[in-house]
Protein backbone atom coordinates (compact mmCIF):
# COMPACT_ATOMS: atom_id res chain seq x y z
CA UNK A 1 0.00 0.00 0.00
CA UNK A 2 1.09 3.43 -0.90
CA UNK A 3 1.17 6.31 1.64
CA UNK A 4 0.47 9.56 0.23
CA UNK A 5 1.63 12.76 1.22
CA UNK A 6 -0.99 13.96 3.65
CA UNK A 7 -1.09 10.47 5.81
CA UNK A 8 2.68 10.78 5.69
CA UNK A 9 2.67 13.90 7.31
CA UNK A 10 -0.10 12.61 10.02
CA UNK A 11 2.13 9.67 10.62
CA UNK A 12 5.15 12.63 11.38
CA UNK A 13 3.15 13.81 13.92
CA UNK A 14 2.24 10.84 15.79
CA UNK A 15 5.91 9.99 15.74
CA UNK A 16 6.62 13.52 16.95
CA UNK A 17 4.79 12.65 20.21
CA UNK A 18 7.21 10.15 21.71
CA UNK A 19 10.16 12.87 21.10
CA UNK A 20 8.07 15.58 22.59
CA UNK A 21 7.33 13.62 25.72
CA UNK A 22 10.90 12.76 25.98
CA UNK A 23 11.78 16.37 25.49
CA UNK A 24 9.58 17.85 27.80
CA UNK A 25 9.85 14.91 30.66
CA UNK A 26 13.22 14.84 30.60
CA UNK A 27 14.55 17.63 32.70
CA UNK A 28 16.70 18.75 30.43
CA UNK A 29 18.39 22.64 30.52
CA UNK A 30 15.97 22.86 27.27
CA UNK A 31 13.72 20.53 27.24
CA UNK A 32 10.51 22.66 27.80
CA UNK A 33 11.64 24.85 25.00
CA UNK A 34 12.32 22.25 22.39
CA UNK A 35 9.50 20.22 23.10
CA UNK A 36 7.47 23.38 23.14
CA UNK A 37 8.74 24.05 19.38
CA UNK A 38 8.39 20.07 18.57
CA UNK A 39 4.32 20.04 19.92
CA UNK A 40 3.92 23.32 18.10
CA UNK A 41 5.52 21.71 14.63
CA UNK A 42 3.44 18.48 15.32
CA UNK A 43 0.20 20.65 16.32
CA UNK A 44 1.11 22.72 12.67
CA UNK A 45 0.71 19.58 10.50
CA UNK A 46 -2.81 19.34 11.49
CA UNK A 47 -3.80 21.65 8.99
CA UNK A 48 -1.13 20.99 6.86
CA UNK A 49 -2.53 17.24 6.00
CA UNK A 50 -6.14 17.83 6.07
CA UNK A 51 -5.46 21.11 3.66
CA UNK A 52 -3.25 19.23 1.32
CA UNK A 53 -5.82 15.78 1.30
CA UNK A 54 -8.57 18.21 0.26
CA UNK A 55 -7.36 20.48 -2.16
CA UNK A 56 -5.57 17.66 -3.62
CA UNK A 57 -8.30 15.02 -3.96
CA UNK A 58 -6.05 12.91 -1.42
CA UNK A 59 -8.67 11.96 1.46
CA UNK A 60 -8.04 8.17 2.15
CA UNK A 61 -9.96 5.80 4.45
CA UNK A 62 -6.40 5.78 6.33
CA UNK A 63 -6.50 9.39 6.24
CA UNK A 64 -9.57 9.55 8.36
CA UNK A 65 -8.15 6.95 10.74
CA UNK A 66 -4.96 8.26 11.28
CA UNK A 67 -5.57 12.04 11.08
CA UNK A 68 -7.65 12.27 14.61
CA UNK A 69 -5.69 9.39 15.91
CA UNK A 70 -2.74 11.70 15.36
CA UNK A 71 -4.68 14.59 17.04
CA UNK A 72 -5.28 12.59 20.25
CA UNK A 73 -1.98 11.47 21.10
CA UNK A 74 -1.03 14.17 20.80
CA UNK A 75 -3.24 16.08 22.81
CA UNK A 76 -3.26 13.33 25.12
CA UNK A 77 0.64 13.02 25.64
CA UNK A 78 0.53 16.79 26.16
CA UNK A 79 -2.27 17.06 28.63
CA UNK A 80 -0.38 14.20 30.63
CA UNK A 81 2.57 15.65 30.81
CA UNK A 82 1.36 18.68 32.03
CA UNK A 83 -0.33 16.83 34.71
CA UNK A 84 2.62 15.13 35.45
CA UNK A 85 4.75 18.62 35.74
CA UNK A 86 2.24 20.01 37.98
CA UNK A 87 0.95 22.61 35.60
CA UNK A 88 -2.72 21.30 35.29
CA UNK A 89 -4.93 19.41 37.78
CA UNK A 90 -5.83 15.86 36.78
CA UNK A 91 -9.59 16.05 36.94
CA UNK A 92 -9.01 18.60 34.10
CA UNK A 93 -7.33 15.95 32.04
CA UNK A 94 -9.79 13.27 32.77
CA UNK A 95 -12.10 15.29 31.29
CA UNK A 96 -10.33 16.31 28.09
CA UNK A 97 -9.66 12.82 27.79
CA UNK A 98 -12.37 11.18 28.67
CA UNK A 99 -14.61 13.61 26.07
CA UNK A 100 -11.79 12.53 23.13
CA UNK A 101 -13.04 9.04 24.49
CA UNK A 102 -16.67 9.09 24.11
CA UNK A 103 -16.41 10.94 20.94
CA UNK A 104 -14.31 8.15 19.55
CA UNK A 105 -16.77 5.32 20.28
CA UNK A 106 -20.06 7.52 19.19
CA UNK A 107 -18.05 7.88 16.07
CA UNK A 108 -17.74 3.91 15.70
CA UNK A 109 -20.75 3.27 16.85
CA UNK A 110 -22.25 5.73 13.64
CA UNK A 111 -19.43 4.08 11.48
CA UNK A 112 -20.78 0.57 12.31
CA UNK A 113 -24.52 2.43 10.64
CA UNK A 114 -22.40 3.43 7.68
CA UNK A 115 -22.49 6.82 8.84
CA UNK A 116 -19.45 8.98 9.56
CA UNK A 117 -19.62 11.69 12.09
CA UNK A 118 -17.11 14.63 10.63
CA UNK A 119 -15.15 17.07 13.06
CA UNK A 120 -17.10 20.15 13.64
CA UNK A 121 -16.31 23.66 13.88
CA UNK A 122 -16.86 24.05 17.12
CA UNK A 123 -14.49 20.61 17.76
CA UNK A 124 -12.19 22.22 15.92
CA UNK A 125 -11.89 25.37 17.43
CA UNK A 126 -11.58 23.60 20.79
CA UNK A 127 -8.70 21.76 19.33
CA UNK A 128 -7.05 25.20 18.55
CA UNK A 129 -7.91 26.57 22.06
CA UNK A 130 -6.19 23.29 23.85
CA UNK A 131 -3.37 24.04 21.26
CA UNK A 132 -2.69 27.36 22.25
CA UNK A 133 -3.02 26.63 26.20
CA UNK A 134 -0.64 23.65 26.28
CA UNK A 135 2.02 26.40 24.67
CA UNK A 136 0.77 28.69 26.88
CA UNK A 137 1.27 26.28 30.13
CA UNK A 138 4.55 24.69 28.93
CA UNK A 139 6.13 28.35 28.61
CA UNK A 140 4.73 29.08 32.00
CA UNK A 141 2.35 31.77 30.86
CA UNK A 142 5.03 33.49 28.98
CA UNK A 143 4.80 36.44 27.99
CA UNK A 144 2.09 37.35 30.05
CA UNK A 145 3.23 36.64 33.66
CA UNK A 146 4.86 40.29 32.60
CA UNK A 147 2.28 42.21 32.96
CA UNK A 148 0.32 39.44 35.80
CA UNK A 149 -2.34 37.79 33.30
CA UNK A 150 -2.95 33.97 34.00
CA UNK A 151 -3.47 33.98 30.20
CA UNK A 152 -3.02 29.82 30.39
CA UNK A 153 -5.39 29.10 32.75
CA UNK A 154 -8.04 31.59 30.87
CA UNK A 155 -7.02 29.47 27.97
CA UNK A 156 -7.02 26.19 29.60
CA UNK A 157 -10.64 26.98 30.96
CA UNK A 158 -11.77 28.06 28.12
CA UNK A 159 -10.96 25.10 26.07
CA UNK A 160 -12.48 22.77 29.11
CA UNK A 161 -15.50 24.40 27.82
CA UNK A 162 -15.10 23.68 24.53
CA UNK A 163 -14.12 20.65 24.95
CA UNK A 164 -17.76 19.61 27.30
CA UNK A 165 -19.40 21.53 24.74
CA UNK A 166 -17.98 19.73 21.89
CA UNK A 167 -18.56 16.55 23.39
CA UNK A 168 -21.97 17.53 24.22
CA UNK A 169 -22.34 18.51 20.40
CA UNK A 170 -21.39 15.36 19.72
CA UNK A 171 -23.16 13.45 21.92
CA UNK A 172 -26.29 15.51 19.99
CA UNK A 173 -25.93 14.33 16.87
CA UNK A 174 -24.92 10.78 17.81
CA UNK A 175 -28.49 9.98 19.81
CA UNK A 176 -30.21 8.12 16.99
CA UNK A 177 -27.25 5.77 16.78
CA UNK A 178 -27.25 5.00 20.73
CA UNK A 179 -31.46 4.84 20.84
CA UNK A 180 -31.05 1.82 18.30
Amino acid sequence: MKINLPNKISLLRVLLVPLFLFLVLGNTKYGIYLSTAVFIIAACTDGIDGHIARTTNQVTKLGKFLDPLADKFLITAAIIALVQLNKIPGWIAFVIISRDLMVDVLRMLAASEGVVIHASYLGKFKTTVQIIAVVSLLLDNYPFHLINFPFSYVTLYIALILTVASGLDYLNKSLVFIKN
